[in-house]
């Protein structure tokens, strides 16, 4: 039980990071899978701190996880938004395609919505 929590985190990092990864390919021109894979992970910490907060709570976890691609990533913040834009994109489809074809149930860790 506790393994399949593990490898469930883990795979759900992993796409996460890919969506990210791709939209850091396209927007920024950075090529590091492992760097989208912190970047997934540090964005999904500021998301759950961010949403903590009463009333206003999804709207501050957006701008906090828009501020770790900033942060993690060449442009500004319009750049960044972008690349949010593109990652939610990305792991949405990448979420399709593995929840509809092997049916794996499993959710983007670090991409807020997917």
């Amino acid at each position: 039980m506790v393994l399949g929590a593990i490898v469930s985190f883990v795979v759900a990092l992993l796409v996460g990071g890919l969506g990210i990864y791709v939209s850091g390919r396209i927007v920024a021109d950075v090529d590091d899978y492992s760097h989208a894979v912190v970047t997934a992970l540090l964005g999904a910490v500021a998301w759950a701190i961010g949403s903590l907060i009463p009333l206003i709570g999804s709207a501050v976890a957006l701008v906090a996880w828009v501020w770790v691609i900033n942060w993690r990533y060449p442009g500004g913040w319009m750049d960044a938004a972008i690349m949010g834009l593109v990652a939610w994109a990305a792991a949405l489809v990448v979420i399709a395609v593995l929840n509809g074809v092997l049916g794996l149930g499993i959710s983007a860790f670090g991409v807020p919505g997917v």
